[in-house]
């Protein structure tokens, strides 16, 4: 089994900046981006496999790229992976198949991007929701998580990483609900892990954006699951507080995976959200 066994192969673009980027491209209407996550074993397809297609069926043009460094996109090991290159990159996706506007759903290290896309390139970004975004602490503050300290014990281990290590990282450190850590889930991100490096992990910068979340001027939406163990508690507040058009809600039962474990929910959310706000 490889891969390709477990995620669909869609579109292939070659970035401005050298770089090849994978993406989904589905359905027709105004357009909406979703930014996954990081983490060994992350892809689009895998963050939101329960959620694009059913939105592209309501009438909207999806985007779903592989960020660089994950699933079928470029791995480079020569570049630092700070999140200014990977907005860069997501821009560049997003100008070449001819998109100026779109509306961004981003989750952790999704988040943090569609946050600093939305700094950068306001004109451009119709709507946010936002799942338990990075960039909102300083990265230390992150490392004292307890799903943070799993991943770091799990992927910094010498010993190797099997189906079975990916397992109980995804059971402790990402959800709540048990009953989604499947088996196709687990195989899916490890065959997806062998092949990654570890450049991403070793440069990632996401600095705190914090201070700069008054200047983000459309309506967002905020999700964040009762049960994180990945993203600080705090980080609810300061979304609520320091974005002005912003709607926050906490899901009970949940981790940091709001659009798996609970994705009726985050699906009818998500589509009222863009329909009525």
């Amino acid at each position: 089994m490889s891969a390709k066994d477990y995620l669909p192969e869609g579109s292939y673009c070659d970035l401005a900046n050298g770089q090849r980027i994978h993406y989904q491209d589905i359905g027709s209407g105004p357009v909406v981006v979703f930014l996954h996550g990081s983490g060994s074993g992350a892809s689009g397809h895998s963050n939101f496999k329960m959620n694009y297609n059913w939105l592209a069926e309501q009438g909207y043009r999806v985007i779903v790229p592989d960020l660089i460094g994950y699933g079928f996109s470029d791995k480079p090991e020569d570049v630092d992976y700070h999140i200014d290159f990977f907005v860069q990159c997501v821009r560049q996706n997003l100008e070449a198949i001819g998109v100026d506007q779109c509306s961004l759903v981003g989750n952790s290290l999704g988040g943090a991007i569609a946050l600093k896309f939305a700094l950068d390139y306001p004109a451009s970004v119709v709507k946010m929701l936002l799942m338990a975004p990075g960039g909102i602490e300083e990265q230390p503050d992150y490392f004292t998580m307890p799903g943070m300290q799993v991943m770091r014990e799990t992927f910094m281990s010498p010993d190797p990483i099997t189906p079975a290590v990916m397992k109980n990282f995804i059971s402790k450190a990402l959800v709540y609900q048990q009953s989604v850590v499947t088996d196709d889930l687990v195989q899916e991100r490890w065959e997806v892990m062998q092949t990654q490096n570890q450049q991403v992990i070793k440069t990632m910068v996401v600095p705190n954006m914090e201070d700069r979340l008054g200047e983000i001027r459309c309506p967002v939406l905020g999700l964040w699951g009762a049960n994180e163990m990945m993203m600080p508690e705090r980080g609810f507040m300061t979304l609520a507080k320091g974005i002005k058009n912003i709607k926050m809600t906490m899901v009970s039962e949940c981790g940091h995976w709001v659009m798996v474990e609970h994705a009726e929910y985050f699906n009818r959310a998500l589509l009222d959200f863009l329909q009525n706000d």
